[in-house]
């Protein structure tokens, strides 16, 4: 099992590689198989279980490679709350990286069905999300749910052409130290979120390399070496009051989707200012 995602800590998360069936994602995340909506919902809820949309999905060619779930302070959201799959389409995998729609849902009001772009870079087994190259796909509960979700995952499948366009061109472009500098510090003010707030840990420390493959000076490996060390944590910081600790993961899903998106937003307009 690996972290994958934005959940509070020791949420269950699985990722493998190779699609995941039904049993290995109702252990993790039950709240795909909810059997009827909270007991919250009104009547005019119209509710389709995700496992059902997956059944759909599944028959259009996407597959599951990645499933978790919240946490819940009150047991009996457990099998409503939020929950994201990542899945992968057989005609968008690679050899280093692979496309992913994220699909994110509940059955207790918390969140529409929503769609976004990811990425998987197979070397450092890390998510991305592809800041707003492709626009969110948000599907409401209600009327014809799980053919609008089929329609959502196509429109994203289709933006992943700019999604490489823009890999590509990350890739082209090389960053001196000081570039490289200003842009782990940029990502550090959008982590810590204050302009004004002793960071605990320093640019160079985000800019570490954690293998061979990510040392080049390109865009697109410093912004993933930046990506994986904020996101993973486990870098030696300090607090405000001086004392030592290890930096924690980021563990749930949206503050792990609104950064993972803040980065790529960042290193994208670095990009354009470059080109």
């Amino acid at each position: 099992m690996q972290l994958a995602s934005r959940f509070a800590s020791r949420s269950p998360v699985l990722r493998a590689d190779h699609p995941l069936s039904d049993d290995q994602i109702r252990a993790i995340a039950p709240s795909i198989f909810a059997e009827n909506p909270h007991e919250s919902r009104s009547e005019r809820y119209s509710y389709i279980p995700t496992c059902a949309v997956l059944a759909k999905l599944r028959d259009e060619g996407f597959e599951p490679f990645m499933v978790c779930q919240t946490r819940v302070r009150h047991e009996d959201r457990r099998e409503f709350t939020k929950h994201m799959l990542r899945l992968r389409h057989a005609s968008q995998i690679n050899g280093k990286e692979a496309n992913e729609i994220i699909l994110l849902n509940s059955h207790d009001g918390t969140s529409s069905y929503q769609m976004l772009a990811g990425m998987f870079r197979f070397v450092c087994q890390n998510g991305l999300v592809c800041g707003n190259i492709v626009g969110d796909v948000r599907v409401p509960h209600k009327g014809n749910v799980t053919e609008h979700v089929i329609e959502g995952a196509y429109e994203v499948l289709r933006g992943f052409d700019q999604v490489q366009d823009s890999h590509e061109a990350m890739r082209a472009i090389t960053l001196d130290d000081g570039e490289a500098e200003v842009f782990a510090l940029s990502a550090l003010m959008l982590k810590y979120d204050s302009p004004d707030k002793v960071l605990p840990i320093t640019e160079s420390q985000v800019l570490a390399t954690r293998r061979f493959d990510d040392q080049r000076t390109d865009l697109w490996s410093v912004f993933n070496r930046v990506q994986e060390n904020l996101v993973k944590g486990g870098l030696s910081s300090r607090t405000a009051n001086g004392r030592h600790q290890r930096t924690r993961p980021v563990q749930g899903i949206d503050q792990n989707v609104r950064l993972n998106r803040a980065l790529w937003l960042l290193a994208e307009g670095l990009r354009q200012l470059k080109a």
